[in-house]
């Protein structure tokens, strides 16, 4: 069994992926910035290196939208060459190299920093979560209109799936950028709406907007999805049934 040290690891996916590979025997160290004993922000880098030392793999699961992911990764792969770390694994999302949202463009450049490295490294993208999609139509269903983008679709993937992926290729060597990962159905953003107001009990009026810009003609052109790779289980509704109690884990 081999000691990885899991980075974001009390997010919605670093905490499943922790809860897998303890379950497979591995030791697993929790790093984030507020948990001891690993508590680091690898945007400073402070007490990162006690954290990898010793450690065989890093699942690098930490991120954030609000910038600095570069920084980070920079602080991260300098600590593992240091440490003698055979592998990193890092979580990525399908179309980085497609979409050009400011964000993608982060993860697309954190891509390189990690292959460029010198370290052993497996890079898996996904489509978005079943529980990002949700928070988009949670804040579109305050309105008595709920506004979405028209002409998207979305291809959302359940959090669990992708973390019994990233436990699977963390106990392997690396492999380089892997097969990406889609979920099992892409759907226009009207669909998943009315799948949401069914599952709520919501009545709402659903109303496709037309946008402008780079970004949104990359997103109509699919450029975020992955249809040949629709390998996930399961579907949104599914997804719902389960948060709201009707349906078993």
């Amino acid at each position: 069994m081999s000691t990885i040290l899991v980075t974001g690891g009390t997010g919605t996916l670093g905490r499943l992926v922790t809860e897998r590979l303890r379950a497979d025997g591995h030791e697993v160290r929790v790093l984030s910035r507020h948990t001891q004993p690993y508590a680091v922000d690898l945007r400073e880098g402070t007490g990162l290196d006690a954290a990898v030392t010793g450690v065989d793999v890093v699942v690098h699961c930490a991120t954030t939208v609000r910038g600095g992911d570069e920084r980070a990764a920079r602080n991260l792969i300098a600590a593992a060459r240091k440490a003698g770390v055979a592998h990193l694994v890092y979580i990525s999302i399908v179309g980085i190299d497609r979409v050009p949202l400011g964000y993608y463009k982060s993860k697309l450049a954190v891509e390189r920093l990690i292959a460029e490295s010198g370290l052993g490294w497996t890079v898996l993208r996904t489509t978005q979560f079943h529980d990002l999609v949700l928070r988009i139509l949670e804040a579109s269903a305050r309105l008595p209109v709920m506004l979405l983008p028209g002409g998207v679709s979305d291809q959302p993937i359940e959090v669990g799936e992708v973390a019994d992926r990233l436990a699977e290729l963390a106990a392997a060597p690396p492999a380089g950028r892997v097969d990406d990962m889609g979920g099992p159905e892409v759907r226009t953003f009207p669909d998943l709406a009315r799948a949401y107001l069914r599952a709520s009990g919501k009545r709402r009026r659903v109303l496709p907007v037309p946008l402008a810009g780079r970004t949104y003609r990359a997103a109509r052109a699919g450029g975020h999805l992955t249809p040949d790779r629709a390998v996930g289980k399961r579907t949104f509704e599914e997804y719902l049934a389960v948060r709201s109690g009707r349906a078993a884990p």
